[in-house]
């Protein structure tokens, strides 16, 4: 018999939700162009506007804020460029900033060249040290152009919350404009552009329960935006230019809207359940290590190391139980490596870590199916120092 699979890799994409898929499907039954003018082409744009409504919903932007792309690392090449306009004026960002664990669609740098980007580092508990950044942008030579920094909200592998606010001060104190991969956040803790402080947010529809191939680009206001990455036509206000994918963009705007309700019953209920698998695993393995404890964290994440136990061969164990986790992060097509994050943080990454993500469809009955299996995988592993 066939063991039933439990999937708790809502970090790496989410299931898509009903509400998404029946928004999707309504769609794509629609023949028009979302820029035609006909009856059939302003029903088209009506869903379109609709979902901008609804994804600048859940971040408290207006809704003629919001671009849509084909993803969240689209965001990040578009956004993350040296040439911006104000109106009809050019203005020259000279250089970016990024923290050492972020996303590596914001690590590449975008359209800035390799020796304009610099790389800033973290604690050890994996909070970007704030110091380094003030003395970086203390140091930075205006007469290149403005400052650009690029931190996340949460980190898709710890699920620890940086302290954007702090940051935005600092970054505002000199100059600076500050980009906000909210990826792992949305849906997850409040948020608001204008209260975190930050000039940009992207998004990604599948790590909402949308669906996958669409993203979004979210501006606190209209007046000063990067050079298009994607020229053409017209599309989203000459922002991003191609025919908008309707379903897929119907399908965001629905995942973001349930997403946007019961979000603290939500997470407190995914919270309990992380703290639970936490406890027990540390129960079964003492001397497991579980990363980003002592910091502020999304609740659905716990990112986690078991000694003598490489991070490829934990993955595997867990699959044959029935069990979906990643090493680490997805973010290379089925790449198992040592995880950047972790050794920025000042930790042995060599062996990886195994993280547990979870979701609105995660019960406890999963995660007494997940706490049996790293149990019994726990007790066959070899003494530590003897990596399997």
């Amino acid at each position: 018999m066939a063991v039933e699979r439990i999937y708790l890799d809502w970090n790496a994409t989410a299931p898509l939700m009903v509400a998404a898929r029946e928004a999707m499907l309504e769609a794509l039954a629609m023949p028009g162009n979302p820029s035609s003018v006909h009856a059939e082409g302003r029903a088209a744009r009506a869903v379109v506007e609709k979902a901008r409504r609804e994804v600048a919903g859940l971040v408290g932007a207006e809704p003629a804020h919001v671009t849509f792309t084909a993803s969240a690392t689209e965001a990040a090449n578009h956004v993350l460029s040296p040439a911006y306009r104000m109106g009809k004026s050019r203005v020259s960002l000279g250089r970016l900033y990024v923290s050492a664990i972020e996303h590596p669609a914001v690590r590449a740098g975008g359209r800035f060249a390799a020796d304009k980007v610099t790389e800033l580092p973290v604690t050890p508990s994996g909070i970007l040290d704030l110091e380094a950044l003030a003395a970086h942008l203390a140091a930075h030579d205006a007469a290149d152009g403005l400052p650009l920094v690029a931190v996340m909200l949460v980190n898709n592998e710890t699920g620890i919350i940086q302290p954007i606010q702090a940051i935005s001060a600092i970054v505002k104190k000199f100059g600076g404009l500050l980009v906000v991969d909210a990826v792992q956040a949305a849906g997850r803790i409040p948020l608001s552009i204008a209260d975190l402080g930050a000039d940009f947010l992207m998004f990604s529809a599948h790590k909402l329960g949308g669906p996958k191939g669409v993203g979004a680009l979210v501006a606190r206001g209209e007046t000063l935006m990067p050079e298009p990455l994607v020229r053409g036509g017209g599309q989203e206000k000459g922002h991003r230019a191609g025919t908008e994918n309707l379903a897929a963009i119907a399908g965001f705007g629905a995942a973001a809207r349930e997403m946007a309700s019961d979000l603290d019953e939500r997470n407190g209920r995914l919270t309990a359940l992380r703290d639970r698998a936490e406890e027990a695993m540390l129960s079964a393995a003492p001397d497991a290590v579980i990363y980003g404890r002592s910091e502020a964290r999304v609740g659905n994440t716990s990112l986690f190391h078991l000694p003598g136990l490489k991070a490829e061969t934990g993955q595997i164990a867990f699959d044959l139980e029935g069990l979906a986790l990643s090493a680490g992060a997805a973010c290379s097509s089925g790449k198992v490596g040592a995880s950047h994050v972790l050794t920025a943080m000042g930790e042995d990454a060599a062996t990886g870590a195994l993280r547990l993500s979870i979701g609105p469809a995660t019960t406890e009955s999963d995660i007494d199916r997940f706490v049996a299996a790293f149990a019994k995988i726990a007790a066959r592993r070899k003494p530590t120092g003897q990596a399997a």
